[in-house]
């Protein structure tokens, strides 16, 4: 199978290293497109593989075609390419909030269609995606596209109507993870330590938190408790964090990221 990008962009960077490097696919099983012959060369020289300005030529190359542009530009690429996509093509879509049955009306004829929302992370290996396909995809191709997401962390298949939890809970996520991290750090700035310092401690406090509750399975309420000695700094510290609404403040902004992309 030829794996093919639409979108040379940051995320499809993210899946490329991570496909090359878990040995998933040859870099000749490889083709992305990209608007500028600058990305185009930046691919070719970093990564080996073919990168062209022509989408067309994707879909020619390649079985499976991943489009990895921003979501305002879906109409105007999949009206370009639709014409030339086949029964034997498999599209799948990364965009928030773009639906299997939108993405059907725009292509104007039956094909085969993936959902999928993979988050930043994936650069470094530890992206987080679900996914989920219309009733044309066979389940040795959804197997396949697990695959795909997999070489760059961990991927799960879920029904349609939870796309939009994804968006919240893990394809937005790392922005209010670094929000706080970034709030930690200063606090710890302000205390007098320096600021690489500052990050370094928080980052690999938070890694360390988030590897320590998928690894143990416990649940994150009984892990805090751990970590809150009777009369100790910590219980303080959680209940001013209670007290400015902490919580109710996480679910809020998550269930309006969630609410946007239904709305997109």
């Amino acid at each position: 199978m030829r794996l093919g990008f639409i979108g040379g962009g940051n995320m499809a960077t993210a899946m490329i290293k991570g496909i090359l490097e878990k040995g998933l696919l040859e870099r000749e099983n490889l083709i992305v497109s990209d608007l500028t012959e600058e990305n185009c060369r930046r691919l070719r020289e970093r990564y080996g593989i073919e990168a062209t300005q022509d989408n067309l030529r994707v879909v020619e190359a390649a079985q499976c075609i991943i489009l990895a542009v921003k979501p305002q530009y879906y109409q105007q690429v999949i009206r370009q390419i639709r014409d030339n996509v086949s029964s034997g093509h498999l599209i799948v879509s990364i965009a928030p909030g773009k639906t299997l049955e939108w993405l059907e009306e725009c292509f104007v004829k039956d094909v085969k269609l993936i959902r999928a929302m993979p988050n930043t992370p994936a650069q470094v290996g530890a992206g987080m995606t679900g996914i989920c396909a219309n009733g044309l995809v066979t389940q040795e191709e959804l197997r396949m596209a697990s695959r795909i997401f997999g070489s760059f962390g961990k991927a799960e298949i879920v029904p349609e109507g939870l796309m939009d939890a994804v968006v919240a809970v893990s394809g937005s996520s790392p922005a209010y993870v670094f929000l706080f991290l970034e709030a930690l750090a200063d606090a710890a700035v302000a205390d007098g330590m320096p600021r690489e310092m500052a990050y370094r401690f928080a980052a690999q406090a938070v890694y360390g938190s988030a590897k320590m509750m998928l690894e143990t399975g416990k649940h994150p309420g009984e892990l805090k408790d751990m970590v809150c000695s009777p009369g100790g700094t910590t219980i303080e510290a959680v209940q001013v964090l209670e007290e400015r609404g902490f919580r109710s403040s996480v679910i809020e902004a998550a269930r309006t990221c969630a609410a946007k992309a239904r709305r997109s």
